[in-house]
């Protein structure tokens, strides 16, 4: 027993992340995993004297603390938002409208497809459902165009995407209120008792010019693609329309106009992003009006959604709490701290590590529970390092998306085989993904280089 209590208290932290990766693989879920492990190691560890149980103590805390987070209200704003977004078939005419618009020119149908991939990401903020809806609506349409089944299924997934990026963007609702959290405990080891503070609103600000730049790569790519292989990105033959402009009017404005007042509002400092969410959840209940495209059964619908996905984020926070809770009894968080204190390159070394981490658990692990779990860890230790915590979230953010197009475990793959038709093979999605992969490592690589892309607006925006 007490050479189980010795081996235990040495090993029980790595052991802990071992057992939820064999759970997880298994096909239990996330959350119920999480949970499930840290109560077992608990209880072996109390049982054996290796865990000090008061450590359970701060579960109560902790939950009354999610529970008056008014930052996580925002998350089943944005998620309504999205989800009645998507019902209201704006991704369906915004496509037709931008393709007419563009596809007279040899990759117009790939360039539309990239900017309506942008408004949606700034719309709804929800990958799997973006990337199922431009599965499904432009897939075909590129396919019997001409286009290379490659280049349309990896214009599709990494445009899909970009709501890992762009704000308003759940992860980035999400990441914020844990680098919050961090930063502050950072500073505090450091021994700075009147510490700073980090919002979801700097790094909405922090992740717009990053977002753009990335949107801006992938339609250089387009044209590159169309200029050196025409026959891949083949000109659509469009016929006359002569109220094509008072159609793209009316197709753009109202989702241009949500944007701008739920993201304007953040950046402007008009409202919270909490404010911001319920202004875009109003607003996209008035836009399906507007659309014709509202009525109770498709509001018990979204209002359904809105709720699953709300209460798997906010279980898998709860288990994410227990999970951190029982790590730390075991010393998890200082053999974090030394191992990546001890890294050669100092403050480059550990942001190498985690990043290269995160990238492989965003195969196995959605962005959530790598939000929860992983960034509440490593964090603080990157923090005290001196790196700015706007720059750390964009590049998180960043690292997460790349992860979601990697073959052959990414999820936005995942979502666009579920939908592709039967002609399109899993080897022409891996492939058409590739150079899109590439491109945002050259981002990561920009920013990295000139860290003032992500931070120079947040200091614009908010001095001091």
């Amino acid at each position: 027993m007490e050479t189980f209590a010795i081996f235990l208290e040495d090993w029980g932290a790595f052991l802990m992340f071992g057992a939820v990766f064999l759970f997880l693989m298994l096909g239990y879920p996330v959350a119920l995993t999480l949970s499930g492990v840290a109560l077992m190691f608990a209880g072996l560890g109390t049982w054996t004297d290796s865990f000090d149980s008061d450590y359970l103590e701060a579960m109560p805390s902790r939950l009354f603390g999610i529970m008056d987070n008014t930052t996580l209200i925002a998350v089943p704003l944005f998620v309504f938002m999205g989800v009645m977004l998507e019902r209201s078939k704006v991704a369906e005419k915004l496509l037709d409208t931008m393709a007419e618009l563009f596809g007279s020119m040899r990759g117009g149908l790939g360039i539309s497809v990239t900017l309506v991939g942008a408004l949606l990401a700034a719309s709804t903020g929800i990958v799997g459902a973006t990337v199922v809806t431009m599965g499904l609506l432009s897939l075909p349409t590129m396919l019997r165009r001409g286009y290379s089944p490659s280049l349309a299924c990896g214009t599709i997934c990494a445009s899909g995407t970009l709501g890992q990026i762009i704000p308003p963007s759940i992860v980035l609702v999400l990441l914020g209120d844990v680098l919050s959290s961090a930063y502050q405990q950072a500073q505090l080891d450091m021994g700075i008792f009147s510490p700073d503070t980090v919002s979801v609103g700097d790094l909405f600000a922090g992740a717009l010019i990053p977002g753009l730049l990335l949107v801006g790569l992938y339609l250089i790519w387009q044209l590159v693609v169309a200029a050196v292989k025409p026959e891949a990105a083949p000109a659509m033959e469009i016929g006359e329309s002569h109220d094509l402009g008072a159609r793209v009017v009316k197709v753009l404005i109202p989702p241009l106009l949500l944007i701008l007042a739920v993201l304007g509002s953040i950046l402007g400092g008009l409202a919270t992003p909490t404010e911001a969410a319920s202004v875009g959840a109003v607003g996209a209940v008035l836009l399906a009006i507007s659309q014709r495209q509202f009525d109770l059964e498709r509001l018990r619908d979204v209002m359904r959604t809105t709720t699953i996905v709300s209460s798997m984020v906010f279980l898998i926070l709860i288990g994410a709490s227990l999970f951190s809770l029982v790590f730390r009894g075991y010393g998890g968080d200082e053999l974090v701290e030394d191992y990546l204190s001890d890294l050669p390159g100092g403050a480059f070394g550990a942001m190498l590590v985690v990043m290269g981490v995160m990238f492989l658990l965003g195969f196995v692990l959605d962005f959530i529970e790598i939000t929860f779990v992983v960034v509440p860890l490593v964090a603080p230790i990157l923090l005290a390092m001196g790196l700015d915590p706007v720059w750390l979230g964009v590049m998180i953010a960043l690292n997460l998306q790349t992860s979601f197009l990697t073959p052959p475990f990414g999820f936005a793959l995942f979502y666009l085989r579920g939908v592709a038709p039967p002609e399109v093979r899993t080897l022409d999605i891996y492939k058409g993904v590739f150079p899109f992969i590439l491109i945002q490592l050259l981002a990561m690589g920009i920013i990295a280089l000139w860290p003032g892309l992500a931070t120079w607006l947040p200091g614009v925006l908010y001095p001091g």
